[in-house]
């Protein structure tokens, strides 16, 4: 039987590549994005190159009733939800005193609210079918405080610590839940989007592909891998985070992405 995947961000980086992917593996999609030309586009070349069907849905998600929206106009399709990715969030950069306070609230209503929602309306039909996978993107971010991007990183803590107990929750119930933490990723536009020009340190880094981090998701949420840490230096990383002490962490974290003095 054909299982079907709603895949949030589908329009590019990660979650286009996660589309690609789950394409591959013969999954009927439902893409959603605020793009509908971008979706059409990623629709037409994965039903050209796959017998499956590609549903797109365009809405912003970082709207608060976006959630409720779209779970109705699955249900309107007669769609089943077999596969949850909640990959759709971005990131600001800056003080927090200086923030756009119209994009942080945008930001932590997608990041947090509408993945925690859209999670709430979709669990209990997988759980009247007794079968459901639950990916969630989160971020190396998730392991510690972020000076200059601090409700971003904190989001992302939050994206985690909700996966590892909803993982919890559902073990011996047919349903997982898995958290993806990559680090920074070539062939997105987090780092534009996150107004991360001026941050030296992102751009000396070596950065992994998003069809590579893609991939390594779905290999994850097949193993039932609760939490799925991307690429060896992101695993020391984390390591090393959880033997230093937190001031030291958050000290290093501030050193790095201070912004760049004229």
């Amino acid at each position: 039987m054909v299982k079907t995947v709603l895949i949030t961000g589908a329009s590019g980086g990660i979650g286009y590549e996660l589309a690609k992917v789950f394409a591959r593996n013969a999954y009927d999609l439902i893409l959603v994005a605020r793009s509908t030309d971008k979706l059409q586009h990623v629709q037409t070349e994965l039903t050209q190159t796959h017998p499956i069907q590609v549903r797109v849905i365009s809405q912003d998600l970082s709207q608060p009733e976006s959630p409720l929206a779209l779970f109705e106009n699955v249900q309107q399709q007669g769609l089943t939800v077999d596969v949850l990715v909640n990959n759709a969030g971005f990131g600001d950069y800056g003080p927090f005193a200086k923030c756009d306070w119209v994009r942080h609230n945008s930001m932590l209503q997608l990041n947090m609210v509408t993945l925690t929602h859209l999670t709430r309306l979709i669990l209990p039909p997988m759980q009247q079918r007794g079968y459901g996978k639950i990916l969630n993107v989160a971020s190396t971010a998730a392991f510690q405080p972020g000076p200059f991007m601090a409700a971003y990183y904190a989001s992302k803590s939050y994206v985690m610590s909700f996966t590892e107990a909803l993982a919890h929750e559902v073990k011996d119930t047919g349903i997982t839940a898995t958290v993806l933490c990559p680090g920074p990723t070539r062939g997105t536009d987090f780092q534009a989007r996150a107004r991360l020009g001026d941050v030296d340190f992102f751009k000396k880094l070596k950065l992994p592909e998003a069809a590579a981090v893609a991939q390594f998701g779905y290999d994850a949420l097949e193993r039932n891998q609760v939490v799925a840490v991307h690429g060896l230096f992101n695993r020391l990383l984390v390591f090393t985070n959880r033997i230093t002490p937190r001031r030291a962490v958050t000290n290093a974290v501030g050193q790095l992405q201070a912004p760049q003095q004229d």
